[in-house]
């Protein structure tokens, strides 16, 4: 496992996990293979893996099963099942990184071509509690800081059925961070979002 010395940027002994594995039905192709829109050559996983591997190691692409990706500078888990939504993604993830010694991760979508660290920088101080979620008007679920070791509840909350990630936050210590409104927070779901 490479174990590269990073940037002090979150808290000690902090991962990431990119989630890459959603079905894409409304953009109508694999989000994580698309290019990205800034050119380059390099595609939406690639991007976010370079962004996130300058801040945070190890950094984990949780995949679903047979998803073709390119080579990345981070480890591959897949997913066990397909079309669950993003919360046993995320448990698949947290527990991967904790077994490596990390207490915390940056957990992000893998459609975000935008996130820099105007988001990550501002949610840091507050790392302390469950989860730390940027916050513009709604809760963004899929860019924020999460202890790793909420994998076990997120077992016992799928096990009882639940599928949002609404139900981990409503469930645990969750601070919500407020930023402007910022693109860095933008989501690519359908084709028309890369035109903006």
């Amino acid at each position: 496992k490479n174990r590269r010395k990073v940037p002090d940027v979150g808290p000690d002994g902090t991962a990431a996990v990119v989630l890459a594995g959603g079905a894409s039905r409304r953009m109508g192709r694999d989000k994580a293979t698309m290019a990205h829109p800034a050119g380059g050559g390099s595609t939406m996983v690639e991007h976010l893996v370079m962004v996130l591997g300058s801040r945070f190691a190890p950094v984990y692409v949780v995949a679903a099963p047979g998803q073709w990706l390119p080579p990345l500078a981070a480890e591959v888990l897949r997913d066990e099942l397909r079309g669950v939504g993003p919360l046993l993604a995320v448990g698949r993830g947290l527990r991967a990184a904790a077994a490596d010694g990390a207490q915390w991760a940056f957990v992000c979508a893998v459609d975000m071509p935008n996130l820099t660290s105007e988001v990550i920088d501002p949610l840091v101080g507050y790392c302390g509690v469950d989860i730390v979620l940027p916050w513009d008007g709604r809760d963004h679920y899929l860019a924020g800081f999460y202890r790793t070791d909420l994998a076990d509840h997120i077992d016992a909350l799928v096990t009882g059925g639940e599928r949002s990630m609404r139900a981990l936050a409503d469930t645990v210590v969750t601070q919500r961070v407020v930023l402007p409104p910022t693109g860095a927070l933008l989501n690519v779901n359908a084709p028309d979002d890369l035109a903006d």
